[in-house]
């Protein structure tokens, strides 16, 4: 129950990353490193979304209950052998 509800959380997190970008760069400013690297003009922007569509993304995994097969999925072949 506790990761639905994180779940959504982070998911309503990446939609207010995606619909309020303009805001969030008025309010906090530009990225230096976004703006080097992601374009000439826009790049904080740019990486707002970027942020907001991988938090819809881990936000639905964790809703749907997928979260914790990917992780291990992508770190597996890390862990020991047991």
């Amino acid at each position: 129950m506790f990761t639905i509800i994180f779940g959504i959380i982070i998911f309503a997190l990446g939609l207010v990353f995606i619909i309020f970008t303009e805001w969030l760069v008025r309010n906090f400013g530009r990225i230096d490193w976004a703006e080097a690297h992601l374009g000439v003009e826009g790049g904080t922007r740019i990486f707002y979304k970027i942020l907001g569509l991988i938090c819809l993304f881990l936000g639905l995994l964790m809703i749907f209950g997928l979260f914790g097969g990917i992780v291990f999925w992508i770190f597996g072949p890390l862990l020991p052998k047991q």
